[in-house]
């Protein structure tokens, strides 16, 4: 009787695996997804004890906002009280574009404003490592007719519009998102700013034409530091409002359309009092600064984006861009600071463009080689940047998403990047006069003997011949910067990642991000 019952949940056992495989649809991606080693790196342990001291779980929300001009990254994370705080700072490793929105497609900007990642977002199979989808063009950028697509957070240090992290970093910020979605997270947010909004970079900028635009998402950064919740977001009259609410006599929530008028709505008075006082404070600090003369921020001037200094600090000829940071002795400093993450070979540093023959914003900018002489110049194109992420449907994300009752979004697929091309330019050829054997010999003396009198050559019997003997081209010294081939998997940029032990009270970090565990049930 034992045997029969034990031979009968064998049976179901099996018949509920096969089940759950004929439920997937057989579909390769998604095993191959869920067993996916880079989407699966667990949190390392030192994030684990900054998330015990500063009272959060491992899988509560997260919150992202982006710096461009700080060329930083933060990673904010809901505590037990219910309010968000900062968990980690990362550096940007590159930026593309200007200070400002994103227009159209193909203008290399980097977007700007907020937006929600939702799991169908995320791409563990990234031709730039790892990648989220900004979810550029939201609902205002739409509204205004603003075009782009593929706006990512990836690794590989390379943007063409985009904010780009080491492999390593993109790893972390990943499995933080990854885990605030086990925990239930719909969505987390995005903020992405020019700069923090403070009274003195509105000062520096306050003539830039996208000051009204800054000012408009300054209120929804403000409210997020007021209350240090995620600020509901919702667009109306081609504007963002933020934390709107039905009016006290309506029965329903106010309905939002981003080019529509916008509905009767309140703010939250305690809310609504709080940013006011802080806009209040912010704005007599901007007045004093303009009343003393703080100087314009200057435009851009053919730099394309940024780069945190710490990366600045270890490429040749490295610079800063648009992002701050004082070039020389600060960067001389930071030069034997650990860099976080591995700094491909191929990364191209802002550089100003004084050629108007600049390459097309479809188009990774050329990295020069030194030339061996001035008679040969010798030019290598860098590795072009990788095709542009494609839309994927069906991913193992995206299916669930769809099964937690969210819109689907479009991720991208793994690409090669176009063998590396060499051109040479000949210099041009001209034809002179044979010289004679006494202007030779004359060019020759004058040239080549130091402090020679011409005066006294009249009174020698005949002139002493010099031989002039040619100084040797340089030899070509190879482009160091050139792409290293890199390892399938990357070390976490926390110290102690490796560290095998296991925290105090927490539970295995291993198995709790094992994509069948998390969401057997859910498939």
């Amino acid at each position: 009787m034992i045997s029969r019952s034990l031979a009968r949940a064998l049976l179901a056992s099996v018949a509920l695996l096969t089940a759950s495989v004929l439920l997937a649809g057989c579909d390769t991606d998604q095993v191959s997804l869920a067993t996916n080693a880079k989407a699966n790196q667990p949190v390392p342990p030192k994030l684990l004890a900054a998330m015990v001291e500063k009272d959060m779980d491992l899988q509560s929300p997260i919150l992202v906002r982006l710096f461009k001009q700080e060329a930083e990254l933060e990673v904010w994370k809901q505590t037990r009280n219910g309010q968000f705080a900062l968990l980690k700072t990362y550096p940007i490793c590159r930026w593309s574009g200007d200070l400002g929105p994103k227009v159209r497609e193909g203008d290399r900007q980097a977007p700007e404003g907020f937006y929600s990642i939702n799991p169908g977002q995320m791409n563990p199979q990234s031709a730039y490592y790892l990648s989220f989808n900004t979810g550029y063009p939201n609902a205002f950028d739409k509204a205004l007719g603003r075009t782009g697509s593929q706006l990512m957070v990836h690794g590989d240090c390379s943007s063409r519009g985009c904010y780009a992290m080491t492999d390593e970093q993109i790893a972390e910020i990943y499995s933080l998102g990854r885990e605030s979605f086990f925990g239930g997270q719909k969505a987390f947010q995005l903020q992405a700013y020019p700069f923090k909004m403070t009274p003195v970079n509105m000062a520096k900028h306050r003539n830039n034409p996208n000051m009204p635009f800054w000012k408009m998402i300054k209120e929804g950064y403000d409210h997020f530091e007021v209350t240090r919740q995620e600020p509901k977001v919702d667009f109306c009259e081609k504007k963002y409002v933020f934390d709107a609410a039905k009016t006290p006599d309506a029965k329903r929530d106010p309905v939002f359309d981003a080019s529509a008028k916008c509905p009767a709505y309140v703010i939250p008075e305690d809310i609504a009092s709080a940013v006011r006082e802080k806009g209040a404070r912010d704005q007599a600090e901007y007045a004093k600064l303009v009343a003393k003369g703080t100087p314009v921020a200057r435009m851009n001037t053919g730099i394309d984006g940024g780069m945190n200094k710490i990366f600045a600090a270890k490429i040749p000829e490295g610079s800063t861009g648009l992002s701050e940071g004082a070039e020389g002795t600060t960067l001389q400093m930071l030069a034997m600071a650990k860099a976080p993450g591995t700094i491909p070979g191929h990364v191209n540093p802002p550089k100003p463009n004084f050629d108007a023959a600049a390459p097309s914003p479809q188009e990774e900018p050329i990295v020069a080689v030194s030339a061996p002489a001035t008679s040969t110049r010798v030019a290598a194109a860098a590795p072009a940047e990788k095709s542009q992420e494609k839309s994927q449907s069906g991913g193992f994300f995206s299916n669930l998403g769809r099964k937690m009752g969210l819109g689907t979004a479009d991720t991208t697929a793994t690409a090669s990047a176009p063998p590396q091309a060499t051109a040479s330019v000949a210099p041009a050829t001209t034809s002179t006069t044979p010289p004679t054997a006494a202007s030779r010999l004359k060019a020759a003396v004058t040239r080549f003997v130091p402090g020679h009198d011409k005066s006294k050559d009249a009174a020698k019997d005949a002139p002493k011949p010099a031989v002039a003997a040619a100084k040797p081209a340089e030899p070509v010294k190879p482009d160091t910067r050139l792409a290293a081939t890199r390892p399938a998997l990357k070390p976490s940029v926390s110290d102690g990642a490796g560290d095998s032990g296991q925290m105090a009270g927490a539970a295995p970090v291993v198995s709790s991000n094992s994509f069948d565990s998390r969401f057997g049930a859910v498939k």
